[in-house]
C-alpha cells in the first residue's frame, strides 16, 4: 500500500513545555502508513495525530471537543504544521480519519518506542531491574447498548516509568491471555521482570518469558489447583509426628506500612525456594504468601492472603524486592487506566467506528507517557498548565 505521510519539521520555540517531545513524536509518526486512499487527501496524517496530542494535553479528550479545539486555533496550527489548508477537519472527519486511517497497533508502537529508557551499547540491565505490568482494559464507552462486550484492550507498561510499550485489542471470542504472547514478542525482556494477575498465571506464558531472558511474577489462585496447593503447603504451620522432625524452613519476610487517604495499610511478605526443583513449573525460583492488613478510620480491620510464584532467585531480588515489585504490578491501575479513564475522558467517548477507540488509547497513552517522560504525576494540573502556556507559544510564533 502507497503511504501519502509527508515528512515535516516542527520549529517549536525551546520555551514551551513539551517542544522536544512532541517533535520527536511527530517525527516517529512519519513511519505511519496512511490507509486512506490518496485522492481527494485534505489534511495529512501525522500533523493530525500530532494535533489530537496537544487538544488532549489540553485538556479536550473526546473527539468533538479536540476538534472544536484545533479548530478555534486552525490559523495558527496551520502555521505551525505547514499547512496548504488554513482550517481543521469537521468532528465527523477527525472520526473517520482516526477510525480508518492508522492501524491502531502500529501508532501505539511506534509512540511507546519514543520513551523507552535509552540503554547504550553493550549495556545489560541488571536482572528484575525494571518492572514491566501486563493488564487489560474494556472501552466502556464502547459497549453498545444492551450488550456487555465492548473493546478490550491489553497493554504492556512499565509503572516506574509511566509507559506504555505495546498495546493490542482482544478478540470478542477470546480472552487476553490469547495476546499477551504478542505483545511481550514485541518487546526486548533483558532485564525485566513481567508481573500479571492470576490469570496470565500460565505455563506457556512463563517458559516463553523465561526463554526470552526475562523474569516472571504471578499471583497464583484456583486456575493453577496444583500449583496454589503446593505454595501453600510450604507455608503451612508445622505438624510434628513422633520419631520425624520437620525441614527448617527457609522462610525470610519483608514488611511495610502505609498510611494515606484515612487507612493504614500493612504489607507482609514471606518468601521461599523451597519448591525450586520440585514442581513444573517453568524457570520457578521462589513463592511466596503476601498478606495484607488494612485499618480504616475507624478501627476496622480487613486481612487477605494471596500467593505468588516467581522465577528470580534469592540472589536477585530480595524479600523487600519481591514486595516492591508486587506492588509496583499495580502502577498499571492508577498510572494508566485510571488517568485515562478520568483525567482523559477515555470512558466517555462515544467513538466506535471502526478502529477510532484504539487509536485513541494509543494517543491517550502517549499523553501520558509525556507527562512522566518530564517528571509529571498530576495529569490534570500539567493539563491546566499547557492551556495557559499554548496561548503564550501562540503569542510567541505570531511574533516570528
Amino acid at each position: 500500500m502507497q503511504s501519502t505521510t509527508h515528512p515535516f519539521a516542527l520549529p517549536l520555540p525551546a520555551t514551551v513545555p513539551f517542544a522536544v517531545s512532541i517533535e520527536v513524536l511527530a517525527a516517529q509518526l512519519t513511519q505511519l502508513v496512511d490507509q486512506r486512499k490518496p485522492r481527494g487527501i485534505r489534511y495529512p496524517l501525522v500533523p493530525l495525530l500530532t494535533i489530537a496530542i496537544l487538544a488532549k494535553l489540553a485538556g479536550h479528550s473526546r473527539v468533538e471537543a479536540l476538534a472544536d479545539w484545533a479548530r478555534l486555533r486552525a490559523a495558527p496550527l496551520a502555521r505551525l504544521f505547514g499547512l496548504t489548508r488554513q482550517t481543521m477537519p469537521h468532528a465527523r472527519t477527525w472520526g473517520r480519519i482516526l477510525a480508518h486511517a492508522v492501524d491502531p497497533t502500529a501508532v501505539a508502537t511506534l509512540l511507546g518506542q519514543v520513551f523507552q529508557p535509552p540503554h547504550q551499547p553493550g549495556d545489560v540491565p541488571a536482572r528484575g531491574s525494571v518492572i514491566l505490568a501486563v493488564d487489560g482494559k474494556t472501552l466502556r464507552g464502547t459497549i453498545p447498548l444492551g450488550q456487555t462486550q465492548g473493546v478490550h484492550l491489553v497493554a504492556v507498561y512499565l509503572p516506574e516509568q509511566g509507559v506504555t510499550l505495546a498495546q493490542l485489542a482482544v478478540d470478542q471470542k477470546t480472552n487476553a491471555i490469547t495476546v499477551v504472547p504478542t505483545l511481550l514478542h514485541q518487546v526486548d525482556l533483558t532485564g525485566m521482570v513481567v508481573t500479571g494477575d492470576a490469570m496470565q498465571c500460565q505455563q506457556a506464558l512463563s517458559r516463553q518469558i523465561v526463554d526470552a531472558g526475562g523474569d516472571d511474577l504471578w499471583m497464583v489462585k484456583d486456575n493453577q489447583p496444583t500449583l496454589l496447593a503446593d505454595i501453600q503447603q510450604v507455608f503451612a504451620p508445622p505438624t510434628p509426628l513422633p520419631g520425624w522432625s520437620d525441614p527448617v524452613p527457609d522462610w525470610q519476610t519483608a514488611r511495610t506500612v502505609n498510611a494515606g487517604h484515612g487507612r493504614i495499610e500493612e504489607r507482609v511478605l514471606t518468601v521461599s525456594s523451597m519448591l525450586t526443583g520440585y514442581t513444573a513449573w517453568p524457570g520457578l525460583a521462589q513463592v511466596f504468601r503476601l498478606e495484607r492488613t488494612v485499618t480504616d478510620g475507624l478501627g476496622r480491620r480487613t486481612h487477605e492472603v494471596r500467593y505468588g510464584v516467581t522465577s528470580l532467585p534469592a540472589a536477585s531480588a530480595s524479600p523487600q524486592r519481591l514486595l516492591v515489585i508486587a506492588r509496583g504490578h499495580w502502577g498499571i491501575e492508577n498510572g494508566l487506566h485510571y488517568r485515562r479513564d478520568v483525567s482523559l475522558d477515555e470512558d466517555a467517548s462515544l467513538l466506535r467506528r471502526g478502529q477510532g477507540p484504539q487509536v485513541l488509547a494509543a494517543l491517550n497513552n502517549a499523553v501520558i507517557g509525556l507527562i512522566r517522560h518530564h517528571g509529571e504525576h498530576n495529569l490534570p494540573a500539567v493539563q491546566r498548565r499547557f492551556l495557559s502556556h499554548w496561548d503564550q507559544w501562540l503569542h510567541t510564533l505570531e511574533r516570528e
